[in-house]
């Protein structure tokens, strides 16, 4: 599986990683987890630079719908980490990330995007 993640219970972080191909497969597990961990509302850090979204428009529609679900509750702060060339391909589903009442960031660079996202309290 090319997406990993890890739920931080105590600092109430979500931290996921991306390397190699991700598929509409990958994105549904990954939100498995994070609605099964009970972790919608905490933050996450988001690092795809080593990862490549391999969905096609349809794809990538159904993981947004799926996003806009959760608009409804309470969602955490995103910072995502992509590469400039990679940030085209995911786009619109970037938007509907941001439509959420959450602070969200795009980064280039892991640290400042680590620094961000560590400098908002977790949610109460």
């Amino acid at each position: 599986m090319p997406v990993y993640w890890t739920i931080d219970s105590r600092q109430q972080l979500v931290v996921v990683t991306a390397e190699g191909d991700v598929t509409q497969t990958d994105a549904e597990e990954y939100l498995d987890a994070i609605e099964g961990g009970g972790a919608v509302a905490y933050r996450k850090l988001y690092d795809g630079r080593d990862g490549n979204v391999v969905m096609n428009h349809d794809e990538i529609m159904a993981i947004a719908a799926r996003f806009r679900s959760y608009h409804h509750r309470p969602v955490g702060a995103l910072a995502v980490v992509l590469p400039h060339d990679k940030a085209e391909p995911v786009a619109r589903m970037l938007g509907v990330l941001a439509s959420a009442d959450r602070p969200m960031r795009l980064f280039l660079n892991l640290g400042q995007a680590r620094r961000w996202i560590d400098g908002l309290a977790a949610p109460a």
